[in-house]
């Protein structure tokens, strides 16, 4: 059977393998097709395209997006996107980008006033296009000693109860779907048990379908049986395409693999077809 990988990130977000890196361990590991989705940004799908042009995996193009639904963060994969796109979506992207800067160096000042000592323009250094996120702190604050793990960092100092740590303002789910749509591009709900419960997705499925939602990860690296099995029949009552990734994101995730996430993954490369017919 011919299988995927519909949900990685490379260096351009929070992620340790470049695109090209990405490209070239997806065929090593015998993928058809692997889908770059780097937080909020596009930039580094051009080098993604260019790595896989004249081999032989099919590059999918897309980006996850952090969007707002009534004060709750969720994260919403854009597949498919065409290169003609992506100067709208780095300019869409920037004022969200400037938010999270914003948040960021709050966290960094909140953390200061606990003898927590980072320098925010080192941590910037070590992304292609300076774009960083609470991964990368955690990052750094496990290299200080700090923390004992990014885990452990997000489990601790970077967790909302912490304190340190405070939302940015964030597009609406609504109008991101809007957008994705608007750009002949798929718009899937990724891992949907990570941020909602059973009531709340079951709540938020109907509208979400009629406000023109295509998709959802059914197949996830940190889902058990029943809830792959749930996320499965609950596409299947709301009329979505199935979708799955890894969430690979190389060292940072060192637990989860390209293609098969913890060992339990195997999405089948139709479920990517299917999803390229809904562009």
């Amino acid at each position: 059977m011919k299988i995927c990988d519909l949900h990685t990130h490379s260096v351009f977000s929070d992620g340790t393998f470049t695109p090209a890196e990405i490209i070239d361990s997806a065929i090593n590991i015998g993928l058809s097709a692997v889908a770059l989705c780097d937080h909020n940004t596009v930039d580094g799908l051009p080098d993604f395209l260019s790595a896989a042009q004249g081999k032989t995996i099919e590059a999918v193009t897309g980006a996850e997006f952090s969007v707002d639904l009534n004060g709750k963060e969720l994260h919403l994969l854009g597949l498919f996107i065409s290169p003609r796109y992506f100067a709208q979506i780095s300019e869409m992207t920037a004022l969200s980008n400037k938010r999270k800067e914003q948040s960021n160096i709050e966290l960094i000042h909140s953390l200061s006033k606990v003898g927590v000592v980072l320098d925010y323009d080192e941590i910037k250094q070590k992304t292609p296009n300076g774009q960083i996120n609470r991964a990368h702190i955690a990052a750094a604050l496990t290299e200080k000693g700090y923390t004992l793990s990014i885990k452990h960092a997000f489990d601790t100092l970077l967790s909302r109860s912490a304190g340190h740590y405070k939302d940015p303002q964030r597009t609406t789910v609504w109008e991101m779907i809007g957008v994705i749509n608007s750009m002949d591009a798929v718009p899937v709900l990724a891992h949907p048990f990570l941020n909602l419960c059973e009531r709340e997705l079951v709540e938020f499925l109907p509208s979400a379908k009629a406000q023109g939602l295509k998709g959802m990860e059914c197949y996830y690296s940190l889902y058990d049986e029943r809830t792959t099995a749930l996320s499965l029949e609950l596409a299947e009552r709301f009329g979505l395409a199935r979708s799955g990734g890894s969430d690979f994101h190389g060292a940072h995730k060192p637990d989860i693999s390209l293609g098969i996430g913890k060992g339990n993954l195997q999405i089948p490369y139709e479920w990517c077809n299917i999803l390229k017919s809904l562009t």
